[in-house]
């Protein structure tokens, strides 16, 4: 599904060249479960946004079923990212001014989507994720929790075949934080590619795969150690 080849991403600061990714090699197959861990700086973030088409690397290649993405154009790149990818963020990225159902909606209609398959589509998504009674409240009327469901139905609500997230618990309480999980692998069990970047240890044992970085490298590559 995904193919990684001596993906480079270096930054100019100043004079100096900093490598943000160095040779990084990595394969994922559809439907996995991957953790990416990492302190600050690792590279963890770099590596999300490469995958998730918000960034290009600047050198190497990278390989999305089966399109080469890095030889697509940026409008080219945005389709793919908009129908085939989902966003699952720390701080939720929703629209202060719109409803939890406009929030969720707006990706279909970027995408031209008939008003009643679209209207059908967020209530459902709405439904599964015992929203419901939330669809016309604004984010500042949610709470924590209802606001990063509303974030996955958004991400989901194209049906993706991948979903990233970049430390999705890790501006909730415990509880929140644990339904948010169990939302994202379920949606995993289905057969969606999941993969998330998190300085939680417990939660980067919760993947069938951990992947952890340093300095922009790949220094391990392994399913997570259940007696760790």
């Amino acid at each position: 599904m995904i193919r990684l080849s001596n993906i480079d991403r270096v930054f100019k600061v100043g004079e100096e060249e900093v490598y943000a990714l160095k040779d990084v090699n990595l394969e994922f197959k559809p439907g996995e479960y991957i953790s990416v861990m990492g302190p600050s700086g690792s590279g963890k973030s770099t590596l999300l946004n490469i995958l998730g088409l918000l960034d290009r690397p600047t050198t190497g290649t990278y390989e999305f079923e089966k399109d080469r993405i890095t030889s697509l154009s940026d409008e080219a790149q945005a389709l793919v990212r908009r129908n085939r990818i989902g966003f699952v963020f720390q701080f939720f990225h929703l629209i202060p001014r719109l409803t939890a159902a406009e929030n969720v909606e707006l990706p279909l209609i970027l995408a031209g989507m008939d008003p009643k398959e679209r209207k059908s589509r967020v209530a459902n998504a709405l439904e599964v994720l015992g929203l419901k009674d939330r669809a016309r409240h604004r984010p500042d009327q949610l709470s924590g929790g209802q606001r990063q469901r509303v974030a996955i139905a958004r991400a989901t609500i194209m049906r993706p075949s991948l979903i990233l997230a970049d430390e999705p618990t890790g501006n909730l309480d415990r509880h929140s934080g644990s339904d948010v999980i169990e939302i994202l692998e379920n949606l995993n069990r289905s057969g969606i590619t999941l993969i998330i970047v998190t300085h939680d240890p417990a939660l980067g044992k919760r993947a069938r795969r951990s992947i952890v970085m340093t300095d922009g490298r790949i220094l391990s590559d392994r399913p997570p150690d259940p007696s760790s």
